[in-house]
Parts: C-alpha cells; structure tokens; sequence
C-alpha cells in the first residue's frame, strides 16, 4: 500500500504553474510551447515539459503518447499565434472607401504580419513549421484532401482575401486557382531568408523596405483582370 501511494503522489505532484486538476495536456503543451519560443523545435522536449509543469514524465505520457503528439499541440498553438499577428496588423491599418484598394490593404497587412511574427518570435516560426515527426497530417476539408495546414487560420485568412479580389473582378478566375500558395511561399521564402539564410543580418530598415517590395511584387503577380 505504502509504495503504491508514493506511485500515485509522484505523478500527480502539484504543477509549478497551478494547473488544475484534468488541465494537465493544457499545462504541458503551454510548457512546451515556452520551450519552443525560446529554442525552437529542437527545444521541444516531453520530459522537459513535464520537469516545468512539475510533474512526472509518467504523468505526461498519459496524455502525450511521445514527442510527435507534444510537437504537433505546439505546432497548433504557434500556428495561432502567426494568425493572431497577421489580425493585429490588419486590425491596426484602417479601411479605405475603394473596395479593391481595401482589399490589397488586408492583403499586405497579412504579409506585413507574418513576417514581423516571424522575426519577433523565430522559435515558435521556426515549430510552426517544423518538419513533424510521422506523417504530415491531413485535412479532407483542404483542396485534394491536402495538408492540414491548408485549413489553418494563416492559410484561410490570406485566402478570403484572394476570393474577395476575385469577386471584385480584380484577380481573373485563372490566376485565383491556387493563388495563395503563390503568395504564401513568397512571404514565407522571405521569412525563412531573414531568420535562417543570407539575409539574417540585415538592419531593420533593410528588413522593412524587403517587406515592403515583396508585397508589392506579390501585387503585380496577381496579374490585371482579364
């Protein structure tokens, strides 16, 4: 009796942060997402996690099955956490009357966001998109039942802005089939050059004017109506 007491103390100790009772998959992945916006995906580590939480590693397998299960939770949060960005740009940029011109104003809003979330958090950019560790997930909601990645609020956003160009006639239905993942890799070609590539020395002023050009070329390579 006395030994199995001591099993059940040892993983249920009290989380460090005050999780609650049945909260403990939440206290973990929000641990392990700390571990990643400071270090990346490499940072990510199940037993680590469980050590800032104040738990037993035991106790977190009961919800985390290994490391692909914990890093595809912090994939989601970082995910997230780019949408959030992109939003508070667009939120931070005010409307103007011309439909189509508003539209290109969420447009390089979203970009602008996404690549300051990038630059501002490059560990949880970096986990975002992380190459996971089995499989890549699926969507059956994504085009050709695609990656899940393609239904996430980064990927959604940026395309109910392209539709809304379409419906205003400014992006021919030619050049709408598959649009946003033209731009897509624009901007996050540009995000990874600046964090991993030879352009990660550059001043900030430097940085902002790229942005700058990148979003208006992605602008003119969205073509004229037809």
């Amino acid at each position: 009796m006395r030994r199995m007491r001591r099993v059940r103390h040892d993983d249920t100790v009290r989380a460090k942060s005050g999780y609650h009772h049945g909260d403990l998959a939440n206290a973990l992945t929000a641990a392990a997402t700390d571990l990643a916006r400071r270090g990346g995906p490499d940072a990510v580590v199940l037993r680590e996690a469980a050590r800032q939480v104040g738990v037993s590693p035991t106790a977190a397998y009961r919800h985390f099955a290994g490391h692909g299960d914990l890093i595809e939770a912090v994939k989601q949060r970082a995910l997230v956490g780019l949408a959030d960005a992109m939003e508070t740009e667009l939120a931070a940029r005010p409307p103007v009357d011309d439909p189509v011109e508003d539209a290109f104003r969420r447009f390089a809003a979203l970009g602008t966001g996404y690549i300051r979330f990038a630059v501002t958090e490059p560990g949880l950019f970096r986990t975002a998109f992380c190459r996971p560790d089995g499989p890549l997930p699926s969507d059956p909601d994504a085009p050709g039942g695609g990656p899940a990645a393609m239904t996430s609020r980064p990927y959604l956003l940026l395309a109910e802005v392209l539709n809304r160009l379409a419906e205003l006639g400014r992006l021919d239905p030619v050049r709408r089939e598959h649009a946003e993942v033209m731009a897509w890799s624009a901007v996050h070609g540009l995000a990874v050059l600046l964090l991993d590539g030879p352009l990660r020395s550059l001043p900030p002023e430097a940085v902002e004017a790229l942005r700058e050009r990148m979003i208006r070329f992605c602008r003119d390579g969205l073509g004229t109506p037809a």
